[in-house]
């Protein structure tokens, strides 16, 4: 392959989907469940049944891709679809033995790892079994069973009627279960169909076929030898090689016990052949390298303009008509409809709908080659000189980013590689979080962000999430609430997995109790990682300690009391304009923003909003949601600044509309230039913040709250003053004669003595009001002593509307301990 040559890369025969649709059962009225809300739709159960299906990657099993929920209980199901069905191939051509036993091998293989699962395949036929062009099959369709509930969710019957087993019909269609002995018999059928080279009484109407199949439970002797005659294939039946009559043998049994298993099947000799190919090389120790997978894939297709719903309505398989059709002759009160014609539309159609490629084909054509296999950890100088101009995106919006194809295909398959490294490739996946995280990825990204080891699945299953508590009837209150217009937090298996993984969390974490919000913070986590549970509590567990220190404390008072203080201190800090004027009409933070801290403000955003926000919230510290709070008023200042009490109390009560990118770009901007230790605090988790006899320590929530500007710590003022002379301006109250003997080096003396506060006018601290006036981005340090008031003046310099104040924590003194090149001293004077 050339470089250069990126279309065979994309135009792999296995990376093919197509689509089915078929309609969920449909509620009869506004039926209310026993806790009072209305019904889930079937449709939302089906998808969030569907989504463990995602995860099974077996080379004979067509992946599942995507479950889309449409109008009117429409339910849309993409898949992997490649190859062709053996279906249209019988009677074209013949099927050697050898041939017939690798097919059953490869679909015995597949149904072991669906009766692995619990999952029964149900729809088993020559259909839905897809030959290769290597000779390989896949199964197709083998999750309609399973994601409808045993059938219990659609108005049409699971099953194929040629291959479906007797019991089926004799224990009833809508049994919500099933025996996986059913699909040994339908692989009977499929290999008969094969082994006779015949498609088994295609003349047949339904109903015959139906009795035809009770029939075989009347036959004492051979069911193939009977088919056989039945076909007038007789003599393909005497030529048939004993081992694969054998096996078909043994899977038309009319007594379920009596058929074998899957593994029972694999045992046979004439299987041998195929595990020792299978084990050949190191293809069962490394498992075979993927440059992308078919997910990947259909993402790419998506962005590039593909839609399955405009691909369904132009090959016939969604069509509409006049809603005047469907109308009822009458509805009672129950909300029973009389008079209405069955909608054809709502029985199942069995097409399956090719999603063309051609388009991603042409945007993806000049992608270099090289693009597939990024090097991470070195280059050399000829390399580098090689490789391709990296695709320059820095300049769009990030909702843009997400949307552009060429983009994405980018960032995925470098991240991909950064995650296969994990967690060595840690710093690197830091380094290329902090320019954008691809939503594809964004659950694997946050899992190592946060740190997550290989072990998290086994821990999760040791916790007892079973035993009842004192907070389950309080969950379970919270659960139908939490993030409802989600399909999958909505659905029934939704509310099961957060349910278990808050009780799993309480269990845990005994030194906390649950409090109400606790659901909307596990939320993100399990959208993010629905088919893994354990991640999402391992990724929970981790996310807690170090944003939400203490917060879910018995009484968590304090803790809220100083986070609060430390967020009005901030709004000070960088927009003093807006602090006084919230402080003089009295409206505090107490009476808005608690949710938004105790739940980091997945509680107030809608989710897609979260996951933008938390991309960035994952790569700072604990400091960073306050300055999302700050972001969030600065986007409301103008109407703060014009508002009286009661209506910051309504604005806050329906909060406006946010604009969650430029959220994300002020709470950065201010992060960035606020000094660490101004928003330290006494409650955050020492793990993360290591401090030392220079940081803030000590200080008691009765003396916080006395105070309008922060404090910064004497570690924040020598960085400035070694390395950041130009952003800080040293305002020494002290007394001249103490200033005289020893000061800081750069800093200017306004005695405390000296200054008149009767008034707000900056001009009352005489000739050093200019530099104030004309500071722009610096940070003002005030620095005293024991014997000067450090709360009237910086409270002064905030009511002058000066920006960016701050007082030096623990004063002078605790300067004297830093080496000279801080300090000045003048004898003379």
């Amino acid at each position: 392959m050339t470089v250069g040559t990126t279309l065979p890369l994309l135009k792999d025969p296995q990376m093919q989907f197509g689509a089915t649709t078929f309609f969920a059962k449909q509620h009869k009225g506004d039926t209310c469940g026993s806790n009072g809300l209305p019904l889930t739709p079937n449709s939302i159960i089906i998808v969030g049944r569907a989504q463990t299906l995602k995860t099974i990657n077996c080379p004979y099993l067509c992946q599942y891709l995507d479950f889309i929920r449409g109008k009117h209980e429409r339910t849309i199901v993409v898949s992997q679809y490649c190859g062709t069905p053996l279906a249209e191939l019988i009677e074209k051509r013949r099927f050697e033995p050898e041939e017939i036993v690798q097919i059953a091998y490869q679909i015995l293989e597949g149904l072991k790892v669906l009766h692995g699962r619990k999952i029964v395949h149900r729809t088993l036929s020559n259909d839905n079994i897809l030959l290769q062009s290597s000779g390989d099959v896949k199964l197709f369709n083998y999750g309609l069973f399973h994601m409808s509930k045993f059938g219990s969710l659609v108005s049409f019957p699971v099953f194929q009627v040629l291959y479906t087993a007797p019991e089926v019909f004799l224990n009833g269609i809508n049994r919500l279960s099933s025996d996986p002995k059913c699909d040994i018999w339908s692989l009977g059928v499929c290999l008969a169909e094969l082994a006779l080279n015949k498609v088994l009484w295609s003349s047949l109407k339904l109903g015959q076929k139906i009795r035809k199949i009770l029939s075989m439970l009347q036959v004492n002797g051979s069911i193939l030898e009977k088919i056989a005659r039945e076909h007038n294939s007789y003599e393909q039946y005497l030529e048939m090689p004993e081992d694969l009559k054998e096996i078909i043998e043994e899977c038309l049994n009319v007594l379920p016990s009596h058929r074998p298993t899957c593994d029972l099947l694999l045992k046979k000799p004439c299987f041998q052949q195929f595990k020792a190919k299978e084990g050949e090389g190191f293809r069962k120790i490394c498992p075979p390298f993927e440059i992308f997978t078919i997910h990947e894939l259909y993402h790419w297709w998506q962005l590039a303009g593909g839609d399955v719903l405009l691909e369904l309505k132009k090959q016939g398989l969604i069509r509409s008509s006049p809603p005047i059709l469907s109308l009822p002759s009458l509805v009672l009160i129950e909300g029973v409809v009389l008079g209405q014609d069955r909608n054809p539309a709502t029985l199942y159609d069995p097409r399956i709908a090719q999603m063309p490629l051609d388009a991603l084909y042409q945007r993806f054509a000049h992608i270099p080659f090289p693009v597939f296999y990024p090097l991470i950890h070195s280059k050399s100088e000829i390399i580098a000189d090689a490789d391709p101009p990296p695709y320059d995106a820095t300049a769009l919006p990030l909702v843009i980013k997400e949307k552009d194809p060429e983009y994405q295909l980018h960032r995925v398959i470098l991240l991909r590689r950064l995650l296969h490294g994990y967690p060595f490739t840690k710093d690197f996946i830091v380094e290329q979080s902090a320019k954008d995280i691809p939503p594809l990825l964004r659950g694997e990204i946050w899992a190592a962000l946060l740190n997550i080891q290989a072990d998290y699945e086994t821990t999760y299953t040791r916790i007892d999430k079973v035993t009842h508590t004192t907070t389950d009837r309080q969950i379970e209150v919270d659960i139908p609430r939490c993030h409802q217009y989600n399909e999958l937090l909505s659905s029934a298996d939704g509310h099961k997995k957060l349910k278990r993984i808050l009780k799993a969390w309480v269990y845990q974490n005994s030194q906390y109790v649950y409090w109400q919000g606790l659901d909307s913070l596990t939320a993100p986590f399990l959208y993010l990682n629905f088919n893994d549970e354990g991640k999402a509590f391992a990724c929970l567990s981790a996310f807690v300690p170090k944003f939400l220190h203490n917060f879910f404390l018995k009484d968590n008072s304090v803790v809220i009391e100083e986070y609060l203080c430390k967020f009005s201190q901030l709004i000070a800090f960088h927009d003093p304009d807006l602090a006084n004027h919230l402080h003089e009409i009295n409206f505090y933070p107490q009476l808005f923003a608690i949710p938004w801290f105790l739940t980091l403000f997945s509680h107030v955003f809608p989710l897609y909003k979260i996951l933008h926000l938390w991309d960035r919230l994952l790569l700072c510290d604990s400091s960073f949601p306050i300055h999302i709070g700050l972001s969030v008023l600065t986007q409301l200042r103008d109407r703060l600044l014009t508002s009286g009490f009661n209506e910051c109390i309504l604005l806050f009560s329906d909060l406006p509309e946010v604009d969650i990118e430029k959220c994300v770009l002020l709470s950065t901007s201010t992060y960035q230039n606020t000094p660490r230790s101004v928003t330290s605090r006494e409650h955050e988790n020492g793990k993360f913040h290591k401090k030392d006899e220079l940081d803030i320590v000590g200080l008691k929530l009765e003396e916080l709250k006395k105070e309008r500007c922060p404090r910064i710590s004497a570690n924040d003022v020598v960085n400035f003053v070694r390395n950041r002379p130009n952003d800080v301006l040293l305002i020494d109250i002290r007394n001249p004669t103490m200033y005289s003997r020893c000061s800081v080096m750069g800093s200017i003396n306004i005695p405390f003595s000296s200054v008149s506060f009767s008034d707000n006018i900056i001009d009352n601290i005489g000739l050093h009001s200019a530099a104030l006036k004309s500071k722009g981005h610096k940070v003002v340090v005030v620095i005293g002593d024991a014997d000067t008031d450090l709360e009237t003046f910086p409270t002064f310099l905030l009511q002058c509307n000066i920006s960016k104040v701050c007082v030096l924590h623990g004063g002078f003194n605790r300067l004297l301990s830093v080496t000279p090149t801080v300090l000045t001293s003048n004898n003379a004077m």
